[in-house]
């Protein structure tokens, strides 16, 4: 059995609410609209039995919630799109036997709610959130009572990028062109987020956190030089604040916390050597099979298919690819998919 565990749907109440209350959403949500698979059921359903053994996932795709809804109304939101996807669940549990909640932290409150509902009462595998929650980064005090939350339910949460055209490339600029923002921004966005909860020591605070990072962990495993040996001069290029202290009142090594602490997916876009890159950094117990479905020029099937030839072609051993493919993810989860 190959489980795909990062994949993204709009379950259709959720959908038909977003289109009402957020209308013609620009930029990354446009292109949610222009993929049939990632809101109609009936054409997600000929993609996946198109593949044997094979199962998915579900998660809610972009944009976030919190940037299309208001604070107040965010968590209806969150609710209905998490009550659809339990419901799909339950009707089609040998394809889609688990999902992702989608948590609404730009009101913590709410989020905190929704995390301990969806968990407890749905069955949700973990929540996601994002890399950075309507610009702020996730080690403001604000988030806190979410790690905390997730801390204490021990389930995990997949972080998924969401630097957009706002942000730009350059200081002088207004907005980020030739969408640098998505393909480079977003992989450099989840090693930033990364970065900021290990030098926050917010993964010191909560050491029960689980964390999946999308993306083979974007531009990480590229950088283990930088990572180790570079970090491990932490302050030495700093005038102005002491990162030195900072650096030797952490727990364990900076790398360590990036080779260990967080688990990765290999959802690469059908890039070989980001793939075999992932493997050599991440340990073979964090690693876990996903491929992004839908976004891929077919809208479904190719980075599915791509996906599990790479894995193929790495020439894994039956125990490793077994890890990679469920078992990996049966032990973050405590779910069984292969009974």
């Amino acid at each position: 059995m190959r489980v795909d565990s990062y994949t993204h749907f709009i379950p259709k109440k959720m959908f038909d609410k977003i289109i009402e209350t957020a209308g013609n959403t620009k930029d990354i949500g446009k292109r949610m609209r222009g993929i049939p698979a990632i809101y109609d059921l009936d054409v997600r359903r000929k993609i996946v039995e198109s593949f044997d053994d094979y199962a998915q996932v579900l998660s809610y795709p972009m944009p976030p919630l919190g940037t299309i809804t208001t604070p107040d109304t965010v968590e209806d939101l969150a609710r209905i799109g998490n009550d659809g996807f339990a419901e799909i669940c339950a009707k089609y549990p040998d394809r889609f036997p688990a999902f992702v909640a989608e948590v609404p932290i730009t009101a913590p409150d709410a989020g905190v709610r929704e995390c301990e509902r969806a968990i407890k009462d749905l069955g949700a595998l973990g929540v996601q959130i994002h890399t950075n929650i309507n610009g702020k980064p996730l080690d403001r005090p604000e988030f806190e009572p979410f790690f905390a939350k997730m801390n204490e339910l021990g389930k995990p949460i997949w972080l998924h990028p969401a630097r957009t055209a706002a942000m730009p490339d350059y200081i002088d600029e207004d907005k980020s062109l030739y969408e640098i923002w998505w393909t480079l921004g977003w992989s450099y966005e989840t090693a930033a987020a990364m970065s900021r909860l290990v030098f926050s020591k917010t993964l010191d605070k909560y050491p029960n956190l689980k964390i999946i990072v999308h993306h083979f962990g974007g531009i990480v495993p590229m950088l283990e030089g930088r990572i180790g040996p570079g970090w491990d001069q932490l302050g030495a290029r700093t005038s102005d604040e002491d990162y030195v202290s900072l650096r030797k009142s952490l727990k364990k090594r900076p790398l360590d916390y990036f080779k260990n602490d967080f688990y990765a997916d290999t959802a690469t876009f059908g890039g070989v050597g980001a793939t075999e890159c992932g493997f050599k950094f991440f340990p073979m117990d964090k690693i876990l099979f996903a491929s992004d479905c839908p976004f891929d020029p077919e809208k479904g099937p190719g980075y599915i298919r791509d996906t599990l030839k790479i894995l193929d072609d790495l020439g894994l051993s039956k125990e490793d690819r077994a890890k990679v493919d469920y078992k990996n993810l049966e032990a973050l989860t405590g779910h069984k998919f292969v009974k």
